[in-house]
């Protein structure tokens, strides 16, 4: 008796219903809109920043005088007080949420870890303006009398809010990084004689530098897209920044410029391309930030399974 034929398995679209099919077009089409919405920003600053390179000699763009009204618009010293800032902020942010984050995942008892960690969430979610008001209230004042500066509306405030403002999202995610190591890679260093200060300087993180890397890139975005703080505390003086010493002195960064201006802007003036054309450049200044980190992330995931293999 020959047994009878099987029927054909029915294909994952007709098994599912149709709640799982409403949810599968609904997740692909946030996907393609966030595309989408990226692409469209880009051809509209193109749009509205390129005219300025007719309008405005590239030789002017690149000059180290910012004065709008006298048909000055150099960018120089615009991108000069952005680099300084975020430099300044990442060198004091690294150190301190690196720290930080070793202390809440290796260190802190359990009760204080459960503590800190929704604690430093929660100051991820302080407004901007609220912090550049404390800092014009506090820091600022600090800032002239320690130092003896004559004014305390500089680059090295700005770069302190801002440290402050990416410590939330540079220890949360470097906390997880660190976290998600295997216990057992402690346990064989601690076996092998090793102290706890080696395994964790050693061991742990090394195993997570992809996700410490992440959390600094984070950071430094978050540092570089700033716009309400830095333009509260750093005095908003178009100069060209050089040396150690600018760093205490006023300066002004690329979004506080764009913050600042085009409220007064009129509306297909050659100001109002120029400062479109400042977007493009903290575009490209992000692109390449972000494509810097995929790059050595994706280096160290490729050394890993070498590594492995």
């Amino acid at each position: 008796m020959t047994p009878p034929a099987l029927l054909p398995d029915k294909p994952p679209a007709a098994r599912a219903g149709w709640p799982e099919l409403i949810i599968e077009a609904l997740i692909r089409a946030a996907g393609y809109s966030a595309i989408l919405f990226v692409i469209l920003i880009v051809l509209f600053l193109l749009r509205e920043g390129l005219p300025a390179l007719g309008e405005v000699a590239p030789a002017d763009l690149l000059g180290a005088r910012w004065y709008p009204i006298e048909d000055y618009f150099g960018l120089l010293p615009l991108i000069g007080g952005s680099l300084i800032v975020t430099l300044g902020a990442v060198l004091i942010a690294v150190p301190f949420g690196l720290g930080t984050a070793i202390f809440i995942a290796e260190v802190a008892p359990r009760w204080l870890r459960e503590f800190l960690k929704p604690l430093i969430e929660v100051l991820a979610g302080l407004p901007s303006v609220v912090l550049g008001f404390m800092g014009m209230l506090v820091l600022t004042p600090l800032v002239r009398e320690t130092l003896g500066t004559p004014t305390g509306l500089t680059a090295f405030t700005g770069s302190v809010l801002l440290a402050g403002m990416a410590l939330p999202t540079l220890v949360s995610v470097a906390e997880d990084a660190l976290d998600s190591v295997p216990r057992s890679y402690r346990n064989a260093a601690l076996a092998l004689g090793a102290t706890p200060w080696q395994t964790i300087w050693r061991v742990t993180v090394p195993a997570a530098r992809t996700g410490v890397l992440t959390a600094v890139m984070l950071g430094i975005g978050r540092a570089i897209g700033e716009t309400m703080t830095v333009m509260m505390v750093t005095g908003n003086a178009a100069r060209l920044p050089t040396g150690l010493g600018a760093l205490f002195l006023p300066v002004r960064t690329l979004t506080a410029t764009i913050a600042a201006e085009m409220g007064e802007v009129a509306n297909g003036s050659v100001h109002y391309h120029v400062l479109f054309t400042i977007g493009i450049v903290l575009f490209l200044i992000s692109f390449a930030v972000n494509l810097t980190a995929s790059a050595v992330v994706f280096q160290q995931k490729k050394r890993s399974e070498r590594l492995l293999s």
